[in-house]
């Protein structure tokens, strides 16, 4: 084909380097409707030397074509499958531009009568399609159609925390980080699909968060180990509200639930149990928060590991700055760890001396450190202060289930 399209047909400014389209003849199809007209003209007199009046061809019979979205379409959702579907004929060439001159992935169905785009749209752009179509006498005619995209006042992303195949203790919750807040949340807790095998109740549940929004997904009771978990998140160009859309592509992840890890923590016993099953298989001489402040004492409640590290640079001003920790594992975003400390190593099994961490012996801390996943719980008893939304980031338990059940926008 020769020649370039340089321009939208409605005249707008922004150049086009893509189509070749023919300069003799234009085919627009509107939606449901065939015609020869809008962007060029059919039978250009200059070029073929004499008028269209003059004419002595045979009137050519064209394909009908239907565009969606259709020519001219405005705030086009993203999220929408562009298509093209031919009756009477058939599509020689058919493809989809976007206005900085990307070729959209698609392709023509295999009975040449439909035209289906692959690959998502984006925000704030103006699309062209272009090709041939074949009408029953098999001349192929050129044809565009045009539409643009919704284009919001903000776009938001939204992460998941827990990725393919990762394994998991059974205390995880599924945790969705939004970057904006969102109005809509019950429209967008419909679309979320979490499914368990085996079957496992659960609930979603909005949470504050410093940036945006956290939505949660927890269980009722602790999942059973080697249960396998789909998440799907089909958000992307959803309206969250006050202009806000999201900007993810559908998120997926999917894992399996661990062996069944639970730490006990009775903290007037000064020892720190690990239990498989029922079966005991840690059992450690340790010191926890001193308890004499509300600031360290070690909070009593259902704690999730986070983090671990074998190397960690604590600080608590004014008290210490970049105290460098070994096999360090994360149980709340407070500063609790379960750590190696051996200038406690006299108090561990007798006193609680620390800042509101558990302090083990280094052979017993990498032992225990090694054991540990991502969404195992660590269950404290025995102290006067609660585990609280004000101490971090999973307090996802604190809660009883009929509470975790009303924080969801569906209940």
């Amino acid at each position: 084909m020769d020649g370039h399209l340089r321009r939208f047909a409605e005249g707008a400014a922004r150049s086009w380097e893509a189509a070749p389209v023919p300069r003799r003849v234009a085919l627009v199809a509107l939606t449901g409707v065939t015609a020869c007209a809008g962007f060029f003209s059919c039978g250009h007199p200059e070029e073929e030397g004499r008028s269209p009046a003059s004419s002595s061809a045979a009137p050519k019979t064209t394909a009908k074509l239907v565009f969606e979205p259709a020519d001219g379409a405005k705030d086009v959702s993203p999220a929408s499958t562009a298509k093209i579907s031919a009756s009477g004929g058939t599509l020689a060439e058919a493809r989809l531009i976007s206005d900085d001159g990307k070729l959209v992935g698609g392709k023509i169905g295999p009975d040449g009568t439909s035209f289906e785009t692959s690959a998502s749209l984006e925000f704030g752009r103006k699309y062209l399609f272009t090709g041939q179509a074949k009408g029953p006498d098999g001349t192929p005619e050129p044809f565009l159609s045009s539409f643009s995209t919704l284009d919001p006042d903000k776009v938001a992303e939204v992460n998941v925390n827990i990725g393919d195949g990762q394994p998991v203790g059974v205390a995880v919750p599924i945790i969705l980080r939004f970057s904006a807040p969102i109005k809509n949340k019950a429209a967008v807790e419909r679309k979320l699909k979490v499914t368990c095998e085996p079957a496992t109740e659960g609930s979603w549940a909005w949470l504050p968060d410093a940036v945006g929004e956290q939505a949660h997904w927890r269980t009722k009771e602790y999942f059973e180990p080697g249960t396998k978990v789909h998440l799907e998140v089909p958000l992307f160009a959803e309206d969250f509200g006050d202009g806000v859309y999201c900007g993810t592509q559908t998120l997926t992840s999917d894992f399996t639930i661990a062996r069944h890890q639970l730490v006990q923590c009775f903290v007037p016993s000064h020892r720190m149990q690990v239990l498989r099953g029922d079966a005991v298989i840690m059992d450690f001489p340790c010191s926890y928060g001193e308890g004499n402040e509300v600031r360290n004492t070690t909070r009593s409640g259902i704690h999730v590991v986070t983090e671990k590290y074998a190397d960690f640079y604590m600080s608590n001003p004014p008290y210490y700055y970049n105290a460098h920790e070994r096999f360090a594992v994360r149980i709340s975003n407070n500063g609790e760890f379960i750590h190696a400390n051996p200038q406690t190593i006299g108090d561990q099994g007798s006193t609680n001396v620390s800042n509101g961490c558990v302090n083990l012996s280094p052979e017993n801390a990498q032992q225990y450190f090694s054991s540990a996943l991502y969404g195992d719980p660590v269950e404290v008893t025995g102290t006067s202060v609660q585990l609280s939304p004000s101490d971090g980031e999973i307090y996802d338990w604190t809660y009883d289930w009929e509470t975790w059940r009303g924080m969801s926008a569906l209940s």
